[in-house]
């Protein structure tokens, strides 16, 4: 077996601890973007659960959206009953998740991040998710990303 990089190690360990089955897949080309990881791995762009950090009240703030959605920051706030969300600055996304943009995954971050979960990912019947770099993903249900990450349900769009 190919040695996984540590990033993407420590996201193998977390999935391993959560029982959740999905192996990390590592990819020949970068699947950066959500339209990228879909076209890799023959699926619906939609079916991409993209790791979204944004900043919130000064605190790091993880949205799991759906490939096919923009995350309509405003209506966010106003569900959560929070001040404005912004999009994180690169050296914030490397702080809070110890990943960079482009290969954050839902898990394996140095500290538990506060997550959303669009409810929009439920329609599929399995999600892939960036596994802590470009080139690596992993397979999941929605229940299973909701439990790994302690996220909370909403709509983001």
């Amino acid at each position: 077996m190919t040695e996984l990089h540590p990033r993407t190690q420590r996201v193998a360990d977390r999935l391993s601890e959560a029982g959740i089955a999905g192996e990390v897949v590592v990819l020949p080309d970068s699947a950066a973007t959500a339209a990228q990881a879909a076209a890799a791995l023959g699926v619906e762009v939609g079916a991409i659960a993209n790791s979204l950090v944004f900043w919130c009240d000064g605190e790091p703030l993880l949205v799991m959206t759906s490939g096919a959605h923009r995350v309509d920051t405003s209506a966010l706030a106003s569900r959560l009953g929070r001040g404005e969300i912004r999009r994180a600055k690169p050296d914030q996304v490397l702080s809070a998740t110890g990943q960079v943009i482009g290969g954050v995954a839902p898990t394996g971050h140095p500290a538990p991040i506060e997550t959303i979960v669009d409810e929009h990912l439920a329609s599929y019947p399995q999600l892939w998710a960036a596994a802590g770099t470009a080139h690596t993903v992993f397979p999941l249900t929605f229940d299973e990303l909701v439990r790994l990450t302690a996220g909370t349900v909403l709509r983001v769009d």
